[in-house]
């Protein structure tokens, strides 16, 4: 029955007027490296693709359900597993581009497909015949003999199924498919509002005193967003390159105070953009899955595949976070609360109050500031070190290849080239904020890696950010910790490049979801190396390398608020385990249950009516819910890793060829402690992270 209604809604589709001839996705693609003719594929081609590439897998599906023979390894859960490729040839620049270059018209497509893509992945999860088949395998697995990535192969099939309901009773079945069609448009949904709520707001200024403080880039940069919208002054808005730089540096409380409230209620004062009740019903669609599936909430549904195992495991990590770290977070708000006294702020600091005051005293302490030292970190010098030091640890190389085509003229691609000359993979680099762009940055893949035989398909990786545009008169300069944004989207790539897989589905970033941000976290302790800043930070203007003062004082500042900083990102963890550890339907006021939930680490004043629920998109739009915990888990695991490093020597061959091996090629192929302890020796302990944090 679901077949038929499949084929049905897709025959509807493709009423949609698109000659074969010319649609790009229906041939091989004669680019470099076979990578996306993006300005060939125009948007009306999307849906009769959709189309056309889930019938094919539908006939791929059906080949094995009706294959004769008894099922096995290679006939069953390799054919699986080879299923879909057109599939990913479409959905993959669809779902890349709605992050990184949406429009009204694929964001109307993306709520078109939704349900119909969930109609889809549930023909193939809950179909009963495929599902016997994976299942005689499975039982066989102690008598096949099968390597350890085929062995992990067989384990994912197995659980995705009974994870997505296959062992359910028809009724049960019926009921899984509404609520998981319910849950990914909800999802969609969330994520849409945050971007047009966002893309709302903007305050245009017209009397430059009332920017006092502001360095003169930002002014620059807050003129050129005025004049691209035809108007005088400067404009503000709600991206992160405006609201950072203008709570560290606007002397202007007030102004301050507007821009906060404004971006901590978004989504949430009325209006068709408001997620408030999209949060609980996405909670609440959660759990119903989880609980159909036989968990009590949808955090146990989802630890089971983490390293975690269990919540009762995160709270662990989080009492013991909590207890080294919040006495430490509140000395350093007395801090901050005490200077800020001394020059003449007679009152309790405010959270947009906070940013200002520990940079003024973060300045103090060390003379030290992003202005300070901004024109060293100029984007190009700065893309230049961060290549550089891939080279120094595992010999790969980068050189731009303009033949490749890209979704946007800011956009760079590169090859990808090992020590021995051999092509390994294109990277994409996308690196400053337009309205069609969400916040944040993020790592993505055009192209996964697989292998068929001796055929190593590589893969196609994009790294995508919001950093600080150029402006008439200066180059991208970037913060300090846009320097380490960079270098830890660029491990997550480092994770998806240099994979050497069998199967997609196992390859490059493709682990639980505690042990992605490790090859990511740990390129961060690179960032206040001197050895790696001497080779690429010199004055954008002058030529001259970075000061070892300068050096000196950023690796004394790193632990300034670190404390604090550990509070706010366990708030967040805290609230992301709240929404998912709840085991009945949640009915009650969204803000209040926030405010309750993220208590024990609260720090700064609480101001009410705001929240930070209907913009949490890790979690409601993204692949954190019940995971956020990650990067802390993941911190653990970064600072013990990183501690070999350091004993070792930072740029040492043999320990980077092992993290190498046994870390960035394996993918999933193994379990990641398996895996860590290969390279390690031992299990993480949380000692490192609090050295290196100064709390112990």
């Amino acid at each position: 029955m679901i077949k038929t209604k499949i084929i049905a809604i897709m025959t509807a589709l493709s009423v949609v007027a698109t000659a074969q001839i010319e649609n790009p996705f229906l041939k091989p693609y004669k680019t470099p490296h076979q990578t996306i003719p993006f300005s060939e594929i125009k948007t009306e081609y999307y849906l009769p693709s959709f189309d056309a590439a889930m019938k094919e897998q539908i006939k791929e599906i059906d080949a094995i359900v009706n294959n004769a023979e008894a099922p096995t390894f290679t006939n069953t859960i390799v054919a699986l597993e080879r299923s879909g490729l057109f599939l990913n040839k479409v959905s993959s620049p669809f779902y890349n581009l709605l992050s990184s270059e949406t429009s009204d018209e694929l964001q109307t497509i993306a709520e078109t497909i939704s349900p119909i893509m969930s109609e889809h992945s549930n023909y193939i999860q809950l179909n009963d015949k495929l599902f016997a088949k994976v299942k005689a395998v499975y039982e066989q697995k102690g008598n096949l003999k099968l390597s350890a990535e085929d062995q992990m192969l067989l384990k994912n099939t197995y659980d995705g199924f009974a994870d997505n309901g296959a062992n359910l009773s028809e009724t049960d079945k019926a009921i899984y498919r509404e609520l998981s069609k319910d849950l990914s448009m909800l999802t969609l949904q969330y994520g849409q509002n945050v971007l047009k709520e966002t893309n709302k707001y903007s305050l245009l200024i017209t009397d430059i005193a009332l920017l006092k403080g502001l360095p003169q880039d930002v002014l620059d940069m807050l003129a050129a967003n005025a004049k691209k919208a035809g108007k005088e002054g400067w404009l503000l808005n709600l991206k992160t390159t405006t609201i950072v730089p203008l709570m560290k540096y606007a002397d202007n409380r007030d102004l301050r105070r507007e821009l906060y409230m404004a971006n901590t209620t978004k989504c949430m004062i009325g209006g068709e953009f408001d997620n408030r009740e999209t949060v609980k019903k996405i909670a609440n669609t959660r759990l119903k899955i989880a609980n159909l599936l036989g968990h009590k909430s949808y955090a146990d549904y989802e630890l089971v595949h983490r390293m975690a195992e269990n919540k009762e495991n995160v709270y662990e990590l989080h009492s013991k976070l909590l207890e080294a770290y919040k006495p430490a977070a509140q000395t350093e708000y007395a801090d901050v609360q005490e200077y800020a006294n001394k020059n003449g702020a007679y009152f309790t600091l405010q959270p947009w109050d906070w940013s200002y005051y520990s940079e003024k005293l973060k300045d103090e302490k060390y003379a030290l500031n992003d202005e300070m030292l901004k024109p060293y970190f100029e984007l190009e010098n700065v893309k230049k070190g961060v290549f550089g030091l891939a080279t120094r640890l595992y010999g790969i190389t980068f050189t731009k290849n303009t033949k490749i085509p890209v979704y946007h003229s800011e956009v760079d691609a590169y090859d990808v080239m090992d020590e021995n000359g051999k092509f390994i993979a294109v990277l994409y680099t996308d690196f400053h904020p337009r309205d069609g762009k969400r916040s944040g940055a993020w790592m993505n893949e055009f192209k996964a890696q697989w292998m068929i035989g001796k055929v190593d398909s590589r893969p196609q990786i994009t790294i995508v950010m919001n950093f600080t545009r150029p402006t008439e008169t200066k180059p991208a300069l970037l913060t300090f910790d846009e320097v380490t944004t960079f270098l830890h989207e660029f491990g997550h790539a480092l994770h998806g490049m240099l994979t050497k897989c069998t199967y997609e589905s196992l390859s490059g970033t493709n682990v639980y979801r505690d042990f992605v941000e490790l090859p990511s976290q740990i390129m961060e302790n690179w960032a206040s190396e001197k050895e790696f800043m001497d080779g690429f930070a010199v004055h954008y203007q002058t030529g001259e390398k970075i000061p070892a003062e300068l050096i000196q004082k950023i690796k004394a500042s790193e632990n300034f608020n670190v404390a604090y900083l550990c509070m706010r990102q366990l708030g967040f963890s805290y609230l992301d385990m709240a929404w998912h550890t709840i085991e009945t339907p949640f009915d009650g006021d969204a803000i209040n249950y926030e405010k309750q939930a993220m208590a024990p680490t609260q720090i700064l004043p609480i101001v009410p009516n705001t929240a930070m629920s209907p913009t949490f998109s890790h979690i409601f739009s993204g692949g954190y819910a019940a995971g956020y915990y990650s990067y802390k888990w993941a911190e653990v695991l970064d600072a013990d890793a990183y501690s070999l490093f350091s004993k070792k020597g930072i740029f040492d061959k043999k320990t980077a060829t092992s993290f190498r091996q046994n870390i960035l090629m394996k993918g999933g192929t193994e379990h990641p402690m398996t895996l860590y302890k290969r390279f390690r020796g031992q299990e993480p302990t949380i000692d490192a992270l609090l050295i290196r944090n100064g709390i112990k």
